[in-house]
C-alpha cells in the first residue's frame, strides 16, 4: 500500500473487531464456555410478528427493493416525529426527521454538516470509539472531557475546553460504554451552554428506550427553538433488534437536513427500504413487546448491581450501570488490554478494555472494564461474576 489518507492511517482499528481477533487460538470448554460481553448489539432476531411482516413486505411490496427518498420514508419520518413529540411533550414535525442507517450514520452526516478538517468536538471521557473514530478520519480534533468516577460530564468543565474552533459537544445518554444516565438537568445545563456559547449539542439516544426513568428523560424539546442549537440521533437497532437492516434517525432543523441530504445521497442513496418498513410497523404495533424488552433489561441491570459485591469485596468498584453496560474499574496490576485478553484466556470472558474508549494518558482508562449485559441473563451474570472473582 503506498497511498493512503493520514487520517485514516492514524484511526485505531474497529475495537470490537480487534477484540474477536483475541479468540483465535483459544479453545473453550464445554464447562467453560467463552462469555461473550464484548458487544452491545441483540443476539436474537426481531420477534416473529415482525418478521412475519417483512416477509409480506418482500412478497407483496415492490417499493421495498427501490431506491427510496434520500431522508427517508414520509410514513417513518411522520411516525417518528408523533413518537419523539409524545415522549418527549415537545414538538418535533416530519421535516425535523431523516431517517439514516444506523445511528453511527446519522452521527457521520451530523459531523459531515458540522465540522472540517482542524475544528475540534468535545467527547465527555470514556467515550464511544466510533465517535472518536469518525472524528479522527475527518481530520477532526477530538477534546477529551474527563467525567471522574461518577461518569457525569459538567458543562462547567465542557466550557473550560470551548475554543474559537469548538463546533459540538456530544452526550450519550444512557451513556455508551459507561451506563449512566445523564440527569435532565446535566442535560438542559449543557443544552444552556451551547446555545450561549453558539455551538451544537449532539444528544445521541440510541439507548433511550431502556432508560430506567419513566416519562421523558430530559425536556430538551420542550424549548419552541431547540432546533437552533439540539441535533438528537436515535436507533431502531435496539429497540427491534434490528441490527443487520441499519435503521437509525437523525433530529434536526430542516435545514441541516437539507445539508444532511448531500452526505447521505452520496453514501447510501436511501436507507435500507426494508429496514424502514419493519421500524414503523414497529413503532406502530410493538409498544406493549418493546415494554417487555426494557423491563428485562432493566432486570438485568438490576443483576449486575444486586451481585457486585462478590467482585466489590476483592477491590473491583461498579462506576455505572444502565442501559446494555456496566462500567467498572480493576484491582490488577495490570492495564485493562493486557487484563480483557487474560480473561479471554483463563476465565472464558470476552469484554472490551477501557483503554477503547479513552485517549493515551487517560488514568481511567487502563484501569477499567466495559461491559455489554444485554445478551446474558441473570443466571449468566451470576456465571460472569463467578469467573471474574476467580481473576488473581
Amino acid at each position: 500500500m503506498t497511498l493512503l489518507n493520514p487520517n485514516m492511517a492514524a484511526t485505531f482499528p474497529p475495537p470490537v473487531m480487534e477484540a474477536r481477533r483475541w479468540l483465535d487460538g483459544v479453545t473453550f470448554s464445554d464447562n467453560q464456555p467463552l462469555i461473550n460481553v464484548s458487544q452491545a448489539a441483540p443476539v436474537d432476531p426481531p420477534p416473529v410478528s415482525m418478521r412475519e411482516a417483512m416477509a409480506k413486505f418482500v412478497l407483496e411490496d415492490d417499493d421495498a427493493h427501490l431506491y427510496g427518498p434520500v431522508l427517508g420514508l414520509p410514513e417513518l419520518r411522520a411516525e417518528l416525529a408523533a413518537n419523539w413529540s409524545k415522549h418527549y411533550a415537545g414538538s418535533v414535525s416530519s421535516d425535523q426527521i431523516a431517517i439514516t442507517s444506523g445511528c453511527n450514520q446519522a452521527f457521520a452526516a451530523t459531523l459531515a454538516t458540522l465540522a472540517a478538517e482542524g475544528d475540534e468536538v468535545i467527547l465527555p471521557t470514556p467515550w464511544y470509539f466510533n465517535h472518536k473514530m469518525w472524528l479522527d478520519m475527518g481530520g477532526i480534533r477530538t477534546v477529551a472531557l474527563p467525567t471522574g468516577d461518577g461518569l457525569v460530564p459538567t458543562a462547567e468543565a465542557a466550557e473550560a475546553l470551548i475554543t474559537s474552533k469548538t463546533r459540538a459537544i456530544v452526550l450519550v445518554s444512557p451513556n455508551n460504554p459507561g451506563g449512566v444516565e445523564y440527569p435532565a438537568d446535566t442535560l438542559q445545563a449543557f443544552f444552556d451552554l451551547c446555545a450561549a456559547r453558539g455551538i451544537t449539542l449532539i444528544v445521541d439516544e440510541t439507548y433511550r428506550d431502556f432508560d430506567s426513568r419513566t416519562g421523558a428523560p430530559h425536556g430538551l424539546l420542550r424549548n419552541p427553538n431547540w432546533a437552533e442549537t439540539l441535533i438528537q440521533l436515535y436507533s431502531f437497532s435496539k429497540s427491534y433488534r434490528l441490527t443487520g437492516h441499519r435503521v437509525g434517525a437523525m433530529i434536526a432543523s430542516p435545514e441541516r437536513l437539507a445539508e444532511a441530504e448531500k452526505f447521505l445521497d452520496t453514501v447510501a442513496i436511501c436507507p435500507n427500504q426494508l429496514g424502514q418498513r419493519a421500524a414503523l410497523w414497529g413503532l406502530r404495533n410493538l409498544d406493549p413487546w418493546l415494554a417487555e424488552q426494557r423491563l428485562e433489561i432493566l432486570d438485568r441491570r438490576q443483576a449486575m448491581i444486586d451481585g457486585f459485591p462478590v467482585l466489590e469485596a476483592k477491590g473491583w468498584k461498579l462506576l455505572g450501570s444502565g442501559a446494555y453496560f456496566a462500567y467498572m474499574t480493576h484491582p490488577f496490576d495490570m492495564p485493562s488490554d493486557a487484563l480483557a485478553q487474560k480473561m479471554v484466556k483463563e476465565i472464558g470472558v470476552l469484554c472490551l478494555p477501557g483503554t477503547m474508549f479513552a485517549p493515551d494518558g487517560d488514568p481511567l482508562g487502563p484501569r477499567s472494564l466495559r461491559i455489554a449485559f444485554a445478551n446474558i441473563d441473570r443466571a449468566g451474570i451470576s456465571t460472569l461474576y463467578d469467573r471474574m472473582a476467580m481473576l488473581a
